[in-house]
């Protein structure tokens, strides 16, 4: 293995949570007034941590989001998950492999701790990621693409930045990655790869992760 640590994003690749979470964000955004699609919110909100949407459509609008704004979001996300939510298919091999061959691996997400939990529970990933696997954007005082939260996951885990891979899904997630001084391999399954091109290596199925790490 080339790498001593493996940072994983969770939304998109680890649980497969983009197409419901973006789906009732533009639904929610557009009730708010602020008419939004999927394929908008996809492309602007997709591995943003939340302040990112209430910048957004502050700096767009002059208007600020309802103060509950964040908690009727997740509300309504979290019972989508309980009903919708599946780990990405083949994610679950990738972390056998790694778990077999001894090397480390975390997750890093823009979202929320309860958020992640959530998703691991219903997923069964949970088996997967206790307490000191797991790495929010509300552990920093920056979400992606700031580095902060991929440099606090590898000072957490005790490794060095450059020992380190990170795998995304997202542009916000790559730059992150990249600015980390970290390796990125950039999933395609839902994002152009050539809104991923910063990244070291492309690829567009999480079962042949494993092998390009070796």
């Amino acid at each position: 293995m080339r790498y001593d640590l493996v940072i994983f994003d969770n939304d998109g690749v680890l649980v497969d949570s983009e197409p419901i979470s973006n789906r009732l964000l533009a639904g929610y955004l557009t009730e708010l007034g602020h008419p939004t699609s999927y394929e908008d919110s996809i492309r602007d909100y997709m591995g943003s941590a939340m302040h990112r949407i209430h910048d957004l459509v502050r700096e767009r609008t002059g208007q600020r989001l309802p103060d509950d704004f964040d908690d009727v979001f997740h509300g309504r996300v979290f019972a989508a998950f309980e009903r919708e939510l599946e780990p990405v298919a083949g994610a679950v091999g990738v972390l056998e492999k790694l778990a077999a061959d001894g090397v480390s691996y975390c997750v890093a997400s823009s979202g929320s701790h309860e958020r992640i939990r959530v998703g691991h529970r219903k997923t069964g990933l949970d088996r997967w990621f206790e307490d000191g696997r797991i790495f929010s954007s509300q552990d920093v005082g920056r979400g992606k693409p700031a580095p902060d939260l991929f440099l606090y996951a590898a000072e957490r885990m005790g490794v060095a930045p450059e020992r380190c891979v990170v795998v995304e899904d997202s542009p916000l997630g790559v730059q992150a990655a990249v600015a980390a001084g970290m390796d990125v391999y950039g999933f395609t399954a839902m994002t152009p790869a050539v809104r991923l091109a910063g990244a070291t290596q492309l690829f567009s199925d999480m079962g042949e992760l494993a092998d390009l790490l070796v």
